[in-house]
């Protein structure tokens, strides 16, 4: 998973899929429930929750989704994908946990009164969360993520357990017509262009920059447009250590020449962070054949992780890309 996610402490999640995860149903003094596979068992919570508390990764995906929240994690990365009406809804929701587990309010949630609490973090950071003390206040459901492009299976997941796939299912309905529009539109030169990726997560003091490959976070939402990334990381390590590489500055031209065009991470406003700065000024960058051809471009929305972020990210893509259009 991206490397401050063991910095992440509360954080929530949804149950399985219609096909995966619901199981018995039936009735308790709540109302109607159901069962639910998670990385905490099988979890019994209410078939049409009305009070919901979110943390971590299920913040954007619930309040895209228009789920019923009455309490969230602070969310800051997020926020600048979030549209107008969803910051509005993120602002004047109660702050019941921060960015990380020592951020957790406990008394907070539980004066929240929600009847699920939902919890996304990997399986590692699941440990920093106290179980036993939210499970006092609500049913808890728990999905760790994996590969960073999960994101999709697991903001439906978020949504199908908070009783939200009808918001859901519109984003995503949105966002595959537009992956389908500029896959039609590249089709003729992006699956035939070698790319690679320098992704936001290098580490300067180390020396290091991030390659990432297909389904890493700079790349998941260009690979639905027809985008390649060549290669793949010499070592696997679980999560995104299966999908990305921190190679030392010094392996640029190995890492990245046979690169005909590369993309790399910045932010929403468009300038990249510190750890892409680092490469971008380097002589080894400045030789390497695709900078030599001007193939180099910037990708803005790389945090996305719910599909109304994504089509924000598609359309970043289709304005950084279009020079390949051209003959």
């Amino acid at each position: 998973m991206r490397k401050n996610w063991r910095l992440l402490g509360a954080v929530a999640i949804a149950c399985a899929l219609v096909t995966a995860g619901c199981g018995s149903s039936g009735d308790d003094a709540a109302g109607k429930t159901r069962v639910v596979k998670a990385d905490n068992g099988k979890i019994t919570i209410p078939e049409n929750p009305k009070r919901v508390v979110a943390t971590g990764y299920a913040v954007p995906a619930l309040i895209e989704a228009d789920a019923p929240l009455v309490g969230i994690s602070t969310w800051k990365r997020g926020v600048p994908m979030m549209s107008k009406s969803e910051k509005a809804t993120y602002d004047k929701l109660d702050k019941v946990a921060g960015e990380a587990a020592a951020e957790t309010n406990y008394e907070a949630i539980a004066e929240a009164k929600p009847d699920l609490i939902v919890i996304g973090v990997p399986k590692p950071v699941l440990a920093d969360v106290d179980l036993k003390r939210l499970e006092e206040v609500a049913p808890v459901v728990a999905i760790g993520p994996t590969v960073p492009s999960a994101w999709r299976d697991l903001s439906q997941r978020q949504a199908d357990a908070a009783g939200a796939l009808k918001g859901f299912n519109a984003a995503k309905g949105d966002y595959e017509d537009k992956a389908k529009e500029l896959s039609e539109k590249y089709g003729d030169v992006l699956p035939d262009v070698k790319l690679a990726h320098v992704g936001a997560y290098g580490e300067i003091d180390k020396g290091t920059f991030q390659r990432e490959f297909d389904d890493s976070w700079g790349t998941n939402v260009a690979n639905d447009i027809g985008a390649t990334y060549y290669g793949e990381v010499k070592e696997k390590g679980g999560g995104s250590k299966d999908v990305s590489e921190y190679p030392s500055i010094e392996e640029l031209p190995e890492a990245l020449g046979d690169a005909e065009a590369i993309t790399y991470s910045v932010g929403p406003d468009g300038e990249p962070l510190k750890s892409v700065k680092y490469v971008l000024g380097s002589k080894l960058w400045k030789n390497l054949p695709a900078v030599k051809a001007g193939k180099t471009f910037p990708i803005r929305y790389t945090e996305a992780a719910t599909y109304g972020d994504a089509l924000l990210a598609l359309d970043a893509l289709d304005e950084s890309l279009a020079p390949l259009l051209k003959k």
